[in-house]
């Protein structure tokens, strides 16, 4: 994805409450072996683009001064009520360098697994977004999750999931995280707590 920027002369709060007053957005590129470089964007396609996924989570190609580098959207300040982008980060990458980035989890299937269609399970998505480790060229836009195998009683975790290739998922940590868990509804759950009971009264 692509977008312009252009260089910002003056920084400072008044020079960008000025900037912002005509339409643009000031921001800085950091990161790489140069120095950071302050710029400005056109906000109203800044706006649009924020509006993307692929631009919170794919490699950038920003247009500077007839060169093209590729960077990472790393922060954006919004406005507390307007419609409006106080200021946005960038990151220059290097594309022989590994990276992480935190990317959306696209879950498909679900409606059509046996926990929901046999067993009227819920399903709850526990991470709507991964962080991986990966060089830039194979930085997934998202990740794909089927769930059409889901059954009742069990869960999904990340070392079930099948990445693209190239990608490793950054777990801080924990050895296999949770992604999606099946919950039996509270229809479910009664049969199953009466059922508990006889047993006891049984015994």
């Amino acid at each position: 994805m692509k977008f312009v920027a252009f260089e910002r002369a003056k920084q400072g709060t008044g020079a960008s409450r000025r900037l912002r007053i005509t339409g643009r957005t000031p921001g800085i590129v950091y990161g790489g072996a140069t120095e950071p470089s302050l710029i400005e964007i056109d906000h109203n396609a800044l706006w649009h683009a924020l509006k993307k996924e692929a631009f919170h989570a794919s490699v950038l190609q920003m247009e500077l001064n007839g060169k093209t580098t590729e960077v990472l959207l790393r922060d954006v300040q919004y406005h507390p009520y307007k419609q409006l982008v106080l200021h946005i980060d960038f990151q220059r990458i290097d594309g022989n360098t590994k990276m992480k980035k935190k990317v959306p989890v696209h879950y498909s299937g679900e409606e059509n697994s046996p926990a929901v269609k046999a067993d009227h399970c819920l399903i709850n998505h526990i991470a709507t977004e991964l962080e991986v480790s990966c060089m830039p060229k194979d930085l997934p836009e998202f990740i794909a999750v089927d769930l059409s195998g889901l059954t009742k009683g069990h869960s999904l975790h990340v070392n079930d999931i099948t990445l693209p290739a190239g990608v490793t998922v950054v777990t801080h940590g924990k050895s296999n995280p949770v992604l999606v868990a099946v919950v039996a509804t509270k229809e479910e759950a009664a049969p199953a707590a009466a059922e508990a009971a006889d047993d006891k009264k049984k015994k």
